[in-house]
């Protein structure tokens, strides 16, 4: 085969160079808002204060005069100090493992009993789901915190009563939501099936209709979490949290209210702390549901 004169090579076309596109986590965060990325970083910040605050903080919680009592904020106290010279910064540091620690437990309780009553409900139909519905109706419009109230003043306040307390109040609004998630996976045909193989009720919840309502679970877990922090640390202003002189946040701003007119540093400490956390839960919830596409059903009393 012969080759016209004056004809050259002929240049293969150019093919655009693929791109590479992040993918995972990266992808995630890069879609992100920056508000989600800025209330993230203050969750991180929250959680890693938590876990080795108690390693870093200037003095121990409880530890008396460790300067004069009311002294400002200055360099050895960043927070000033209380009306026992106990330095405030400290406490808040030692107090916030606390706080997480009581909210997440409370979140974590409620969040597997109020799944599995409304699992339950949503996979029995008929009239036990009638029942349980009108019981968990009932239930949602007792005023959680009077009954909180009288149980712990005529208990006594513990860490374990309160939590178990706390947590039975958000199940019944956790296990309303998870039904209403759990009667629109109950119908579809993989659920018939699991039924007709003769499956067991705790088999098909928890391997057939859990799967696909995680993302309200996970959604329900922080927005409880949430609830948490603002619930307990309201019982701890009330007097039916820890006892002194524990470092809790509801606690300290309890104690330093007597004083706030003339030194306002040991309640702003805590309570700036107590709203910076409840409002970055709030903000981070929202996204989430907003992410996996779901509503958040506020209900601030629940």
């Amino acid at each position: 085969m012969s080759v016209a004169a004056g004809s050259g090579p002929v240049d293969a076309p150019l093919l655009p160079e693929p791109v590479t596109r992040p993918k995972g986590v990266l992808a995630f965060v890069r879609r992100q808002p920056l508000t989600f990325l800025v209330v993230s970083a203050i969750l991180a910040i929250y959680v890693l204060v938590a876990v080795t605050g108690p390693w870093w903080a200037p003095y121990p919680p409880d530890e008396l005069l460790t300067g004069d009592p009311f002294a400002p904020p200055s360099w050895d106290h960043l927070l000033g100090t209380d009306n026992f010279g106990r330095d405030v910064f400290s406490r808040l540091v030692h107090g916030e493992r606390l706080v997480l620690g009581l909210a997440l437990a409370t979140a974590g309780l409620s969040v597997i009993v109020g799944s599995a009553v409304g699992l339950l409900s949503a996979c029995l139909r008929g009239w036990p789901d009638e029942l349980l519905g009108r019981v968990l109706e009932i239930l949602i419009s007792i005023p959680p915190l009077i009954i909180a109230l009288l149980v712990l003043g005529s208990l006594g306040s513990s860490y374990l009563l309160t939590v178990s307390l706390v947590a039975l109040f958000f199940a019944i609004r956790v296990a309303t939501v998870i039904r209403a998630a759990a009667l629109d996976v109950v119908v579809e045909d993989f659920v018939t099936l699991a039924k007709l193989r003769g499956e067991p009720i705790w088999s098909i919840a928890g391997r057939e209709i859990l799967p696909n309502v995680s993302s309200a679970v996970l959604v329900e877990f922080s927005l409880r979490t949430g609830y948490a922090v603002l619930f307990i640390g309201g019982l701890s202003f009330l007097g039916f949290g820890p006892a002194p002189p524990t470092p809790d946040w509801g606690l300290m701003i309890n104690e330093g209210r007597t004083y706030i007119s003339t030194a306002p540093w040991p309640v702003l400490g805590p309570a700036l702390a107590l709203a910076g956390l409840v409002v970055a839960l709030s903000l981070f919830t929202e996204r989430i549901s907003e992410v996996l596409g779901l509503s958040v059903q506020r209900a601030p009393s629940q």
